[in-house]
């Protein structure tokens, strides 16, 4: 393939005594002449190859039917009030709903369709509702407050809230929030009080009585807390916590300190104690070493707990004032469950999301006095159903790590079959049974679709994760490189019938996977990806992200960076499997710079290819419109099948 010119620059860098290569440097510098030169190449090059592929179009059919089921949430009561985002298959957009009747559509807001609603959060008495959105997938949220009577915007935008939580005061004229990495009293019609000002992540938990604010500050691994007494105006004290332990806690409906934490627990133990006297936690709910705890709902005579075994949902109901084990939750089948919400008042009823391989995600209900689980709302459309099974299969790492992945596949003879294989290992974030347009597209078309459980996640607890973090990532890729000879022994697949698929995180992984082992893999697809591990803190949200890969600035953690960062270990020569880079020109997370050089590197290096670049002009790295989602699933799959059969 002629591949758009790229100069190669004989730069250099010693970086603590080591010789840093980095060619194509002057591909970060998204605005210049000649990375836009270059890039339009790039864009050419894509549209006349996609123009090739015989399946492209099919799989954009497939995928549009396979989504048509739209989506629906979990319900959020305020008072007889019923809040919930609801998407009609014909929408590209999910739809704020308040009795059912529409309240909130982005695409009304912002007719081109770029404007996504990025979270709400009612009153407490529901007559006003705070929403973020944002434009083009910058995630650069914009706060505004809704009169849901009226529909009206009841003040002025207030910029600078990229996910803010929103705590609202019992009152309904005031709630806490965060903007540019500052906690905020705003009173609505008034001003701002500054909190707490802190460079982490937050969270906020208003206890329903208004009297108890909780605030959390994570910052990788770790959580610092806050509690403040509302009642006595005083300012919110940090409680100690101990190191290198993620802990959360809010105050329940019943007025007691409910605390979450993995001391001693991995995969997380739930203590009470008084918010009175906040240094004093009393065992309540053992920790499960086999369930990760994942979610929690405090009612008026039981407290229900969400764990994840095996990958596998479960909710356990627990008796409220002793934390005794009563019994389990009847759900639908074995598959992934969502978060558990209550009324904020606590109730006897909650609801969740219910969802795996094959099922689309549906709400229900549980009754805690009459133990009864019922469907609440199945999403609004239907879909083709797909032949199709979902297998759990146990494998081994390289050092002798027990892991698991889940193969779905629909009928076949034995033979091996044109297989994807997806993997994320990051941030402790845990990859759970889903029904997946992309995944059952390909199935359908006789493919095999793959999900790797692997370190560096959150499938077994705390632990779990930190054994995938710093110097310790390449456990993740030995993991996933493990988990691709397994397919390839068992006879799922073959090397020249296997691709390596992932995003952001997930991207990473790919791309170290294909500079370690090119031979296991014939292609792949990298979307969103961090590929250059030495300057990644430097650009979108990577300075967040040093506790998970640590820094170039450390000479030890710079060592560990070099050993799998993707882009410094391509080496001309190489017969790569073909690879199709995905990126969003909006992304403010991981920036597209990665991608850039990574395919200039690529396409430099290669003897086989092709390797390609498809860039989603007015996009981020969050989901955008379905029919944007469709597309690029379509085109993913198109170029994987060209490749693989």
């Amino acid at each position: 393939m002629d591949y758009p010119y790229a100069e190669r620059l004989a730069l250099v860098e010693q970086l603590h005594g080591q010789s840093v290569a980095d060619p194509y440097r002057w591909l970060e510098d998204a605005g210049s002449p000649q990375t836009r030169q270059w890039q339009a190449a790039q864009d050419e090059l894509w549209l006349t190859y996609a123009a090739t592929l015989p399946t492209r179009y099919t799989f954009r059919s497939r995928v549009k039917a396979l989504s048509a089921v739209g989506s629906v949430s979990a319900p959020v009561w305020r008072g007889d009030r019923c809040f919930v985002l609801r998407r009609e298959p014909r929408q590209d957009h999910a739809v704020l709903t308040v009795d059912g009747a529409e309240l909130l559509d982005p695409a009304k807001l912002d007719p081109s369709g770029l404007t996504t609603l990025d979270s709400w959060q009612p009153s407490p008495d529901g007559s006003l509702v705070a929403f973020q959105v944002s434009r083009g997938g910058s995630e650069e949220s914009v706060l505004h407050v809704l009169d849901v009577a009226t529909g009206a915007l009841a003040e002025e935008p207030i910029d600078g809230c990229r996910y803010s939580p929103i705590a609202w005061l019992p009152d309904g004229k005031s709630f806490y929030y965060v903007r540019f990495r500052q906690v905020v009293l705003h009173l609505i019609g008034g001003g701002d009080q500054p909190v707490l000002t802190d460079e982490a992540s937050y969270g906020l938990d208003l206890s329903a009585d208004g009297r108890w604010l909780t605030i959390s500050a994570a910052r990788g691994t770790t959580n610092d807390l806050w509690l403040a007494d509302l009642r006595t105006g005083d300012a919110p004290r940090p409680l100690p916590v101990p190191d290198d332990v993620i802990t959360l806690m809010s105050v329940g409906p019943d007025g007691r300190l409910y605390v979450v934490t993995t001391q001693d627990a991995p995969t997380g133990r739930i203590c009470v104690g008084d918010p009175e006297n906040p240094l004093v936690w009393h065992d309540y709910v053992a920790a499960d070493p086999d369930a990760p705890l994942s979610s929690l709902a405090v009612l008026d005579k039981v407290v229900l707990v969400g764990r994840s075994r095996g990958g596998i949902g479960e909710i356990a109901v627990h008796d409220l004032v002793t934390g005794r084990h009563l019994g389990e939750v009847p759900l639908p089948g074995r598959g992934s469950v969502g978060s558990l919400t209550p009324r904020p008042e606590g109730g006897h009823e909650v609801w969740f999301s219910y969802t795996d391989s094959v099922t689309p995600a549906a709400i229900y209900s549980y009754d805690a006095t009459t133990g009864q689980t019922t469907l609440w709302a199945d999403p609004p459309g239907v879909a083709p159903t797909v032949e199709a099974t979902a297998t759990p299969v146990a494998f081994r790492s390289g050092d002798g790590t027990d892991l698991d992945m889940l193969v779905i596949a629909g009928p076949g003879d034995g033979s091996p079959r044109p297989t994807i294989l997806y993997g994320y290992g990051g941030f402790g974030q845990s990859l759970t049974p889903a029904y997946s347009a992309f995944a059952l597209a390909w199935v359908e078309a006789g493919g095999v679709f793959v999900t790797a459980t692997l370190r560096g996640g959150g499938e077994r607890g705390d632990d779990w994760h930190r054994a995938g973090t710093l110097d310790r990532k390449q456990n993740v890729i030995d993991d996933y490189l493990a988990a691709a000879g397994h397919l390839i022994a068992d006879g799922w697949t073959t090397s020249s019938q296997l691709a390596a698929c992932g995003e952001s995180n997930g991207g990473l992984l790919v791309g170290a996977a294909i500079t370690q082992r090119p031979e296991l893999f014939a292609a792949a697809v990298c979307s969103a990806p961090l590929l250059d591990m030495v300057r990644y803190e430097l650009t979108g949200l990577g300075a967040r992200w040093v506790p998970e890969f640590g820094s170039a600035s450390d000479p030890r953690q710079l060592t560990t960076l070099l050993s799998y960062s993707p882009y410094h270990r391509v080496a001309p020569g190489t017969g790569y499997p073909a690879v199709l880079f995905t990126t969003f020109a909006n992304d403010t997370r991981v920036d597209p710079l990665h991608a850039r050089k990574m395919c200039a590197a690529l396409q430099h290096a290669s003897t086989s290819g092709p390797v390609l670049l498809r860039v989603e002009a007015d996009a981020g790295h969050a989901s955008g419109g379905a029919s944007r989602g469709i597309a690029l699933a379509a085109d993913m799959l198109a170029f994987l099948d060209r490749q693989l059969r």
